[in-house]
């Protein structure tokens, strides 16, 4: 029982996956997308509730976090429009996460993905505002605006070594 966190974490990457292979404007691509995004909130639940958080589910959630972005992010890109001013800010984001694990393996000798609530709370609006950009790009927008503070807020307890109170 203590493994079934990780076995749904491990079942978003297949579900990720999955993604690539429906068409972005049927409801089949959709009713994958919300039952990945549900199983990001179902395994972190699980595991606090079972006492079954490690490190390695850790990084296995933020694994599965990463290659849904990346999937969802292949399928909507090409059928939505977004503005340069958009994609550079997602850049600046992506160039921040990139220092911090850059900083965190000189810090810390490992990659680190602290669970902060600033991170989990762009991971729920990025899931509920990714929708939405067929219509608006201003959703987005407001999680861009709070995922730099994640980001950046992710850098300064990398680099002052306060993420280890935030690991399991």
């Amino acid at each position: 029982m203590k493994h079934l966190p990780n076995v749904i974490s491990t079942l978003r990457i297949a579900g990720s996956f999955s993604l690539l292979f429906c068409d972005v404007k049927g409801w089949p691509f959709w009713v994958l997308y919300a039952l990945c995004g549900i199983s990001d909130i179902v395994d972190g639940w699980l595991a606090r509730k079972l006492h079954a958080e490690t490190k390695a589910g850790a990084v296995l959630d933020s694994v599965s976090d990463i290659v849904f972005v990346a999937c969802c992010a292949v399928q909507l890109i090409p059928v939505v429009e977004i503005p340069v001013w958009l994609w550079t800010w997602a850049g600046v984001i992506v160039f921040i996460k990139i220092v911090n694990q850059v900083s965190a393996l000189v810090v810390c000798k490992r990659f680190c993905f602290p669970h902060t609530w600033a991170n989990k709370l762009t991971g729920i609006l990025l899931f509920l505002a990714a929708p939405a950009v067929f219509w608006s790009v201003i959703p987005i927008a407001i999680v861009a605006a709070i995922a730099t503070f994640a980001a950046t807020q992710e850098g300064q307890f990398i680099r002052t070594k306060q993420l280890f109170s935030l690991l399991p």
